[in-house]
């Protein structure tokens, strides 16, 4: 297993997670603990949210993709889907949150380091 293995599996699952919150928890009380949000802008941004979790659950199957593929499509596939969530998770901190840079674009970042180190 190459070292940036784990820590791809774990930028997926995060993805996942991500989907699950924003397509399914959004109002919930978790939800709104997670997203720090009040019901009443939570109910009205809902549709938002669940499309920005399918996009999230889209950059998941894209690093599992890359995690089961052959080395040689391996390498592109997951290079792409990190530098995704590099510039989602950059974007993010400078539009939503600077705690986005931390939880999403940081494990990513180092995640593909480690892949790029090991080629």
């Amino acid at each position: 297993m190459r070292p940036s293995t784990p820590l791809i599996a774990f930028v997926a699952l995060e993805h996942a997670a991500f989907l699950v919150l924003e397509m399914f928890l959004w109002t919930t009380p978790l939800g709104l603990k997670v997203f720090g949000q009040t019901a009443e802008a939570a109910a009205s941004s809902a549709r938002l949210a669940m499309n920005q979790g399918l996009y999230n659950g889209f950059l998941a199957a894209g690093l599992v993709w890359g995690l089961f593929a052959a080395p040689e499509a391996g390498l592109p596939l997951k290079t792409f889907f990190l530098g995704c969530v590099v510039v989602a998770g950059v974007f993010g901190a400078a539009t939503a949150s600077p705690r986005i840079f931390l939880i999403q674009a940081l494990p990513a970042a180092a995640a593909l380091v480690l892949l790029r180190a090991g080629h």
